[in-house]
């Protein structure tokens, strides 16, 4: 299927880009893949990374030299979409940059289909439009939840460098003659927040 969709493969460069997120893990698996659904990719064409999947993909260095090498016409298959970037977003702009120089790209989990066709087009704006509506439900958990702390009368953000006392011991011993350091050291603290401490 994935031959049908691509064309008259024999005259395109197919390129594949297998990405995994730890040293003990292998691309093998994704290389039986492409190959099982009628890939065949020339060694020179194939590019392995090890890289977190947290990494957008145009900070990803193989990924970046990849997409230096890539012409017109060529093809770029991938097994998943998270190969692809972080997020559905990610995804997106990366298909898009490859489209706007001609280049198709095949994901095997959604069938093979040419992400940059009109159908794979339709693919990504339906999983943007979930990562969209995720993003949404997070910000609306994470406002609920600080809504709900602060309710109960919760601190937020980050904890303060020296508690209310100590700042005011501080302020005490400087005005006695106490040197910023020594108090920096004495208070486990920097001497930064000594002197924010003595301007407060």
């Amino acid at each position: 299927m994935a031959l049908e969709n691509t064309g008259k493969l024999g005259m395109t460069r197919v390129f594949a880009y297998c990405r995994v997120s730890t040293p003990e893990q292998t691309t093998q698996n994704q290389l039986l893949e492409i190959k099982a659904a009628g890939f065949s990719v020339d060694k020179r064409r194939i590019v392995e990374e090890c890289i977190s999947g947290s990494v957008p993909a145009a900070n990803r260095p193989g990924f970046a030299k990849l997409v230096d090498r890539l012409e017109e016409g060529d093809v770029l298959v991938v097994t998943k979409l998270d190969r692809l970037g972080r997020n559905a977003m990610d995804v997106r702009a990366t298909v898009e940059k490859l489209a706007t120089i001609d280049v198709r790209v095949h994901c095997l989990a959604l069938g093979g289909v040419d992400l940059t066709s009109p159908a794979g087009k339709m693919t990504m704006q339906v999983i943007a439009a979930v990562a969209e509506f995720e993003r949404d439900l997070l910000v609306e958990r994470t406002q609920s939840g600080l809504g709900r702390a602060k309710a109960e009368g919760k601190r937020l953000g980050r904890r303060p460098a020296l508690e209310p006392e100590a700042r005011k011991q501080v302020k005490q011993r400087l005005e006695c003659g106490a040197g910023v350091s020594e108090l920096a050291r004495e208070f486990n603290t920097t001497r930064q927040t000594i002197i924010r401490a003595r301007a407060a």
